[in-house]
Order: structure tokens, then sequence, then C-alpha cells
């Protein structure tokens, strides 16, 4: 009984002759190559150097201690400390490899510094949501996460997506976005420690603590109004923002001064792009025979927050959105439907009297 098969040592199956290379097919696209020129395609070996591109890409990956930095096609990784010498030196070495566009993620405030010196340093800068990158990751496979990976990540998707580079924000647009989040930060606390008074502590002391604590957090809640206002009044542009957006019936200084500090884009836009901006238009939710419920989605959180509270005082008080409103509500849309259709007609509303700089005029009364 043989031990071995008795099937050829070479034949169709076992082995591949890799040292014999297959004929080009014969058809179309062979007669398309003879025509064009072209007798024999040639496939560059991994060995050959590869010509660099134009276009040099850079991701940096920003934590509290340190900055990860990877640049494409070179390749390049290396990572330096977060601190003000090393990011002055980070924007020279940058500026001499004439990056065609840096990105970093948004990382809770720690990407500001770098960002300002960067755009100071005239570099093409910009910062994105970490989701889209995360998103992007995934979509390539790349699921492990490290800061090394992240700064890679980001430089490919600068590369593939190329997000646009976006206007500094000017130094008067921060401090005012700052003084709101304070406030909202002051508000937060106010309520919180009104829910532990309301929940009524056994303690007498107690009781006396949260009642000094919320005194001292509403004399701190005036002083941040008043900078706010000071702010405000200062600038001329602002002001007549201001005026213009606190005209219409329903928008009061809360909706106006978070509209000039978090979407500055607001009478720059059309009312799709808008819409979208702060999240407020519906998004499709379709496949083959489904037709979804349209659902909102992404965009700014602090302005679509303040601008639900203004829609409800728009639907009583200010006839156009009130009328637009019980139309709907007649036709069987829910009430939840109804809301967010108000806001986006609401904002719509604003960003028009902001392009043509024109106050609130109607006639129409409720009745």
């Amino acid at each position: 009984m043989p031990l071995r098969s008795e099937r050829p040592w070479v034949s169709e199956g076992r082995r591949v002759d890799f040292h014999k290379q297959p004929e080009q097919m014969r058809g179309p696209r062979a007669r398309i190559l003879r025509k064009a020129g072209h007798t024999k395609i040639r496939i560059p070996s991994r060995k050959e150097p590869v010509t660099p591109t134009a276009d040099t890409f850079v991701g940096i990956d920003v934590s509290k201690a340190t900055l990860d930095v990877h640049v494409l096609p070179a390749k390049r990784a290396w990572s330096t400390p977060n601190q003000d010498n090393a990011v002055h030196a980070l924007c020279k070495e940058l500026a001499a490899l004439n990056a065609t566009l840096i990105v970093l993620e948004a990382t809770g405030g720690l990407e500001r510094r770098l960002l300002a010196a960067l755009l100071a340093a005239n570099l093409p800068a910009v910062v994105v949501n970490p989701r889209r990158v995360r998103d992007f990751a995934k979509a390539n496979g790349c699921l492990a996460k490290t800061d090394a990976l992240d700064a890679a990540i980001i430089a490919l998707f600068a590369e593939r997506i190329r997000p646009p580079v976006r206007p500094p924000v000017d130094a008067e647009t921060q401090e005012l976005a700052a003084l709101l989040a304070r406030r909202r930060q002051v508000v937060d606390m106010i309520t919180a420690e009104k829910n532990r008074l309301s929940a009524d502590p056994p303690s007498k002391r107690v009781q006396r603590a949260i009642r000094k604590t919320i005194s001292y957090l509403e004399k701190q809640l005036d002083e941040v109004d008043n900078d706010i206002d000071t702010a405000i009044t200062n600038s001329s542009v602002w002001k007549a923002k201001d005026d213009i957006i606190q005209s219409v019936p329903g928008a009061g200084p809360v909706l106006s001064r978070t509209i000039l500090s978090h979407a500055p884009e607001t009478g720059t836009l059309n009312r799709k792009q808008i819409a979208a901006l702060i999240g407020v238009a519906p998004l499709n939710k379709d496949s083959g025979t489904l037709r979804g419920r349209r659902i909102i989605w992404g965009g700014r959180t602090e302005v679509r927050n303040v601008l639900y509270m203004a829609t409800l005082a728009a639907i009583r008080f200010n006839p156009v959105i009130a009328r637009f409103h019980a139309r709907l509500i007649a036709a069987g849309k829910l009430k939840k439907v109804a809301i967010v259709a108000c806001m986006r007609k609401l904002l719509t509303i604003l960003n028009a009297m902001l392009r043509s700089n024109s106050q609130w005029q109607t006639t129409e009364v409720l009745p």
C-alpha cells in the first residue's frame, strides 16, 4: 500500500508556481490598451520609493499632558508635551512642513491653546467632532484606541474627508461664550440646591447652609448677567443683533446671547443650513419600502435647548408661531413634532431677520 499520494507533485490545486506570470486575457479592454499604445501594465514594487504628494495632512491627538502628532503621507509620528514652549516649537515644525490641513479633535477645551497657536501662525487648523473621527475609524476597521492610533486616524480623516477650515473665533465671542457657559453652570447649581432644600432635610443647620449657598449663587448669577449685559452693550454689532433678535415675541435675552456666542453663523446661511447647524432639521429614516418617522439629531445642543424654551413662549405670545402650531395640531401632528417644527420656524425667521438686518414687523395679533 503506497504511503504517498499517486497524484503528481505539480498539478492543479496542489501548488502554484509564482515564477510564471499569467498572460493578460484577451478582450475589449486589451484592444483599448493596444490602441492607446500601452502594451503592458506595470505594477510598481513595494520596495520602490513612493513619490511624495504635494499635500501634507497632520492629525494631532490632544490630551492634558501630551500631544501625539501624525503626518501623512510621510507617516511620521512623534509625541510632544502639551506645554507652551513645546506648542510653539510644534507650530514652527508644522509651518516648515507646509501642511495642507491640520485636524484636531474637540477634547473638552484642552485643544483651545493649541488651536489658538496654530491659527496665530497662519496654519490651516480645524477642530472636528470626535464622534465623526471614531465612526471613520470603525468604518476603516480600526477598533483599537490609543493616543498614537488616534493621531494616525485623525491624519487619515484629514486626508480623506478634508473638513473645511473655519474662520477663527474672535476673543470677544469666546469671552461671551465663557460667560454664558458659567451662567448655565450657576443656574444648574441653584436648581440642585433648591431640590435639596425641597427634600426637607431633618437638620436645621443643613437647611441654613443650603439657603446660604443659594443666596451666594443668586448673587453670582446677577454678577454674570451684568457682565454679559456690559459685553453686549460695548459692542455695536452685538447690540444691533441683540435688538433684532429680542424684537421677536418669544425671543428673550438668553436666546439672543446664546445665538450670538454659540451660533454666530446665524444670518449668513440659508434656512436648510441653519436648521442642520442647530439640529432641528428633519432627517429621513427610509430603507426600501420602509418609511420611518423623521427625527432630529446632532447640531449645537446649547442653542437647541434654549431655542426649545423660547419656542414654548412663542407658541403662546407670537401670532405667527401660534397660528403655525395650531395648524399642525389640527392636521393631526404629534405635539412634540409640532413644537420642533415651530423651533425650526422661529429659527428661520431669526436667520432671515439677521440677514436682512430688519426687526420684527407685523400687525397680526393673537385672537
